[in-house]
């Protein structure tokens, strides 16, 4: 049975590389010189040594653009449920095709801007984990992500070079109460606590 699962994931995972691949021709997804998003399929998997997945935990994907970290942590976690949001529609338009054409049923998306998120009921207090890759800088996803995390959630991004004068930024904000950096080669996993 673990074979058949492993098996049905590796197929979802090269067919989201293909289908993005498709659709950045026409959109810009990822760079446009890209011929695969497998380095970033992987990148998005660093995100799951952060996340303690079990049933229904709820994922907030903030600024997902073409599926990235979501639709990754939603192919290998069936157990979660995620929200994908972006800003621009015909990005969210591709996510959807992409969520359906690969029969992702715990994946759904919203277009809208993350501070507009936090006005809605319903998404307020809501989530386990909010997640983001190459969005913005740390201190901004700390203030758009802190409403809409349930008390004793986290904040998960991933950052590359130099981001030291995040760090000491965010660490100053009132509501952030702890932020952790696990470094991994040229990369680090940031968890923030509220």
């Amino acid at each position: 049975m673990e074979f058949m699962e492993n098996w049905q994931t590796i197929v979802k995972e090269k067919e989201y590389n293909d289908r993005l691949i498709e659709w950045n021709k026409k959109i810009n997804l990822v760079s446009r010189k890209r011929t695969n998003i497998l380095d970033l399929i992987e990148e998005s998997k660093l995100f799951f040594d952060a996340i303690e997945f079990k049933d229904r935990v709820n994922i907030l994907d903030l600024g997902t653009g073409g599926g990235l970290p979501g639709i990754v942590i939603a192919i290998h976690h069936p157990e979660t449920n995620l929200m994908l949001i972006d800003s621009i529609q015909k990005k969210v338009n591709v996510v959807n095709d992409i969520i359906k054409k690969i029969g992702l049923t715990n994946a759904k998306t919203i277009c809208t801007r993350t501070e507009e998120l936090a006005k809605i009921a319903e998404h307020k207090n809501k989530y386990d984990y909010v997640v983001a890759r190459s969005v913005a800088v740390l201190q901004d996803l700390c203030k758009w992500s802190k409403d809409l995390i349930k008390p004793q959630g986290k904040l998960i991004t991933i950052k590359g070079g130099n981001f030291q004068g995040e760090l000491i930024a965010a660490k100053k904000l009132l509501y952030v109460k702890e932020i952790k950096v696990k470094e991994i080669e040229d990369k680090a996993i940031i968890t923030v606590s509220f």
